[in-house]
């Protein structure tokens, strides 16, 4: 049968695992706990999130036939970790990730909800984007200047694995800030100790509040840059490989696992983009209708790395956080050049997206709705009033 099991697909498919959980768990746990998560809170989330995106891929592979592959909104989480933690505490931002869930099921089953995202200015997006990435994004120039060795240390291994095979070059930073906190753990001068009774997740179920503040500063933002930055390339990625699978049902399945696994602390999953490449090309199988069985393979083993969520938590909370953001913008470097390409490459919207970008990179919120929020506002204002003196 064409579409029997497949080992090589299969050995892609903990590839997928290894680099999906790897190389930006850190970039999650950062934006829940700047959300106010506790770290009993933070590793429910992480399990939940790893498990939810499991499942879609899992789900979604063997329904379809295709490498769907699933993952957890790295743009989203580094939203939180810009943004300032809202008045009901993390009880509040569980309710907007709710309301993010409800808002990409919407968007997948009405259509034009769907459209009208996929209409935003690709260069207020690209704008925005880059403006929520830019904060982490310094920070392996602020661990060199604080941690020197260190540092240097986890951005040469970088530069070097990433001149032999660049999919690998975060997976292996992490290794590294886990032999470095080991180090400082066996010397006595890390942040904290590991509590070995934390390694073991056990899932934490938060009693969501809504507020406008949650909705509009968090929810909404949260629920744009997830489709925009994810969903849809997802989509793009699929039909390069030659899958084109039905959109809004993707979106919808997302946006359901969103809703049930936001009340354990996850903040959204949604189609991948980077990992869809290695599932859906050549390198998964010669066959494309073999490669389904990479993303199957990695959604049940996300399922199992899960039960991780806990370790991983309790070794960012061990770590000088400083480093931790550092592997962090070091993983989010791509998507940053990415973004600001996208946003000034048309010459006639580059003012707004300039705006968009500065405001979303400032941090400053008003009214208790974050930056990301207002750089959109503002950017899309001057475009309109752009494109009103254009016209006249």
């Amino acid at each position: 049968m064409r579409s029997s099991f497949s080992l090589q697909a299969a050995a892609t498919g903990v590839l997928i695992t290894f680099v999906g959980f790897a190389s930006t768990f850190a970039v999650i746990v950062e934006g829940l706990t700047k959300m106010g998560a506790s770290p009993a809170e933070a590793s429910s989330g992480l399990m939940a999130v790893t498990i939810a995106m499991g499942l879609g891929g899992l789900i979604l592979s063997l329904a379809t036939k295709m490498p769907i592959s699933v993952a957890w909104s790295t743009p989203g989480a580094a939203l939180l970790a810009s943004s300032s933690a809202l008045p009901d505490g993390f009880n509040g931002a569980v309710g907007a990730f709710m309301v993010t869930g409800a808002l990409i099921i919407v968007a997948g089953l009405f259509k034009p909800l769907g459209r009208a995202v996929a209409a935003i200015p690709h260069p207020l997006g690209n704008a925005m984007l880059a403006g929520v990435l830019f904060g982490l994004c310094l920070a392996p120039v602020k661990a060199v200047a604080v941690y020197p060795v260190y540092g240097l240390a986890i951005i040469f291994v970088w530069v070097a694995v990433a001149k032999i095979k660049r999919i690998l070059a975060i997976p292996a930073a992490v290794l590294v800030t886990v032999a470095v906190v080991l180090f400082d753990a066996g010397n006595g001068t890390s942040a904290a100790a590991f509590d070995l009774s934390s390694l073991w997740p056990a899932p934490v179920l938060v009693t969501p509040t809504f507020s406008l503040a949650g909705i509009v500063g968090i929810a909404v933002p949260l629920f744009l840059v997830t489709m925009a930055s994810q969903n849809i390339p997802g989509i793009a990625v699929l039909a390069v490989n030659g899958y084109k699978p039905d959109a809004g049902k993707m979106f919808a399945v997302t946006g359901i696992l969103s809703l049930l696994a936001a009340p354990f602390g996850s903040h959204a999953v949604n189609l991948a983009a980077i990992t869809a490449a290695l599932g859906a090309g050549p390198d998964a199988h010669p066959d494309p209708a073999r490669r389904y069985w990479a993303t199957a393979t990695s959604g049940a083993l996300y399922i199992l790395v899960g039960l991780l969520a806990g370790a991983a938590t309790a070794f960012i909370a061990s770590s000088p956080p400083l480093l931790v953001e550092a592997v962090a913008g070091l993983a989010l470097l791509g998507a940053f050049g990415s973004a600001v390409m996208g946003a000034v490459a048309e010459p006639r919207d580059r003012e707004a997206a300039v705006i968009t970008f500065v405001v979303t990179a400032s941090g400053v919120g008003f009214f208790g709705i974050s930056g990301a929020f207002w750089g959109l506002i503002a950017g899309g204002a001057m475009l309109a009033l752009a494109r009103w003196r254009r016209a006249g």
